[in-house]
């Protein structure tokens, strides 16, 4: 049986790739680490986006952040320490990898952590529109 999509419709040309990275977001839609997206505006113009995940626990040498192919991923890997004797153990060390899809155009500015908390700034600069005349040919 096959799956009717949205993007399939006649007039949405060439977005099938972007229907697999949707796919492929909500397979990874995990509530761990919970995050916040913060947007303004700066005075230029210019929208900004403030990712915050919270990776309280993790050092700067455990995470990852990698920008490609128009998302952003985000990776967590804690080591257990095997010489750590635990009477209790309520904070997991556990692994994450987290993703988020970008618009065209998007630019991904510097990532900080401080607090627990992993900062990953994205910008959105103002595009121009452009419109040109197209010759039509006769054959």
């Amino acid at each position: 049986m096959s799956r009717i999509s949205v993007f399939s419709a006649p007039f949405l040309l060439g977005f099938d790739s972007f229907e697999e990275r949707v796919d492929r977001m909500a397979k990874s839609a995990e509530g761990y680490p919970p995050y916040n997206i913060e947007r303004s505006m700066t005075p230029e113009g210019v929208e900004r986006f403030l990712v915050s995940i919270a990776v309280a626990g993790f050092a700067l040498n455990e995470l990852e952040v990698i920008a490609e192919d128009n998302q952003i991923l985000v990776r967590g890997r804690q080591k257990d320490d095997p010489g750590r004797e635990f009477l209790h153990r309520g904070i997991a060390a556990r692994q994450f990898q987290r993703s988020f899809l970008l618009a065209e155009g998007m630019v991904v500015k510097d990532a900080t952590l401080g607090h627990g908390m992993l900062v990953v700034t994205l910008e959105r600069p103002p595009v121009e529109k452009i419109a040109r005349h197209i010759e039509i040919r006769s054959v």
